[in-house]
């Protein structure tokens, strides 16, 4: 197991996110026969309504970060309480907590154990950071296989793929009565979404910046088990492709549970420094 030299929290922002705008490996049920073709709203209701329904999710995780055919390892906790609070723990080794990150729709906090340090600002700042719209209701969706829900779902197109449903859409744009004040129009350059035809849950999603630009990020989603009635993806591949670089985040989770009562801690030792910024630590 490599040394975990990044924040994990920095990880998902890098790789889950930066590019905010392979294949499917996912299993699924065989389809024998030619999938007949639907309409897109047919399709989006179809997506919206097999999709995971929850105020609570919370799952054990194990994750594989590989960038420049270097591979960090590490575990930990996820809690999510629906379209407020996004928290992660990581244990790298030994049981014993690295960092803990939390996001709401407002702010993000992050804790690191090992360097005794922590930092507090706005959910703006991971725009500013990474030059990137990108917003929870994003975030929320990619960590469970769900659409974003404050965008609207009337642009898009629909056709057959591979045996798959596929919805694509341009300038989909946030709803306005979701945009906040500090943010400025907000809409998703190119999107693709791929639909398993049995189950209708999504089972890849694809955003890039604009036609002709190298830079995309794409979702697999794969695995699905039964939890409490709700179908959902226990193995999650997330790749980012630039110019310069390719990211890719394995995540696989265990011990799923949907709607059961969850703490959200976050506390600030008092020894602790605050930073500025975040950015990798050097080795």
């Amino acid at each position: 197991m490599n040394k975990v030299n990044t924040p994990f929290a920095l990880l998902v922002f890098t790789a889950l996110l930066a590019v905010v705008f392979s294949s499917c490996t996912g299993t699924r049920k065989a389809v024998r026969e030619p999938i007949k073709e639907q309409g897109a709203e047919y399709l989006m209701n179809k997506l919206k309504e097999h999709e995971l329904k929850f105020q609570q999710f919370s799952a054990k995780f194990t994750a594989s970060y590989e960038v420049d055919r270097k591979t960090t390892n590490v575990s930990g906790n996820l809690r999510i309480s629906r379209d407020s609070i996004i928290w992660i723990s990581v244990t790298p080794a030994l049981g014993l907590e690295a960092v803990r990150f939390m996001l709401t729709p407002d702010s993000i906090l992050f804790l690191n154990r090992l360097a005794k340090t922590y930092f507090v600002n706005n959910f703006s700042y991971i725009n500013q950071l990474l030059n990137k719209t990108l917003d929870y209701d994003m975030v929320q969706s990619f960590l469970i296989g769900n659409d974003f829900s404050l965008y609207d779902s009337n642009s898009f197109k629909a056709s057959v793929e591979n045996q798959q449903y596929k919805l694509n859409t341009v300038n989909r744009m946030k709803i306005r009565r979701y945009v906040r004040r500090s943010e400025d129009d907000i809409s998703i350059p190119l999107q693709s979404i791929w639909l398993d035809p049995v189950t209708f849950k999504v089972s890849r999603v694809m955003l890039k910046e604009a036609e002709r630009d190298s830079r995309k990020f794409q979702a697999n989603y794969s695995n699905f088990e039964q939890t409490d009635g709700e179908l959902i993806p226990t193995q999650l591949e997330f790749v980012v492709e630039t110019d310069e670089t390719k990211i890719r985040i394995n995540l696989e989770y265990t011990k799923v549970q949907i709607n059961q009562e969850q703490t959200y801690l976050f506390r600030i030792p008092e020894n602790y420094t605050e930073i500025k910024e975040l950015k990798p630590e050097t080795k």
